[in-house]
């Protein structure tokens, strides 16, 4: 981890960690630690003030700002009597969650099932794919779509029940009839 020198201790930590993080998510590193620079800062920054804080060259920071305004974590605000663009981070943890979910569901979990589907139907009618790897595929899309349907189902649960049946773990299978 490289050293942040400008920030209090606890906040360079979360930056960096949260960099690191985004690292493992397949998300650049340098748009992490903005993002979590803006969610942490109690004003609105301007892509000098983040390039500085976090000594970024200024083209990354500008390059970052654009991508965490395309996931909608960001958003650009004005500040009366001053010209440059100044940019906040949205701070709803929840929020922040269900647009990532979202992002992530549209980039990876859309683009599976299509290609799944599209898969199943072609090894269907090809002779040559063996029976276990088309059942392996159609089990795979199975799986899938229910990731699928499970995701568009409990994003319309009501936040303060979502938190209940979070808090709930491992208890709610007790509810659920069949098995252990």
């Amino acid at each position: 981890m490289t050293e942040i020198t400008k920030l209090p201790g606890s906040i360079e930590r979360f930056v960096l960690h949260w960099g690191d993080m985004g690292a493992y998510w397949g998300v650049n590193r340098s748009v992490a630690q903005i993002h979590a620079l803006l969610m942490t800062a109690d004003a609105p920054m301007t892509a000098e003030d983040i390039a500085n804080a976090l000594e970024m060259a200024r083209s990354n920071v500008s390059n970052s700002l654009k991508e965490l305004q395309n996931w909608n974590l960001i958003r650009r605000v004005p500040i009366k009597g001053d010209r440059r663009d100044h940019f906040e981070a949205e701070t709803d943890v929840w929020e922040v969650a269900s647009r990532i979910a979202a992002g992530r569901k549209a980039k990876e979990i859309d683009p599976a099932v299509e290609t799944l589907r599209a898969c199943v139907a072609e090894a269907e009618t090809d002779p040559k794919v063996s029976p276990v790897a088309l059942k392996r595929l159609k089990d795979m899309l199975e799986f899938t779509e229910t990731i699928d349907r499970w995701y568009g189902q409990i994003t319309t649960v009501a936040r303060p029940k979502l938190m209940a049946l979070l808090k709930l773990g491992a208890r709610i299978a007790a509810l659920i009839p069949g098995g252990k």
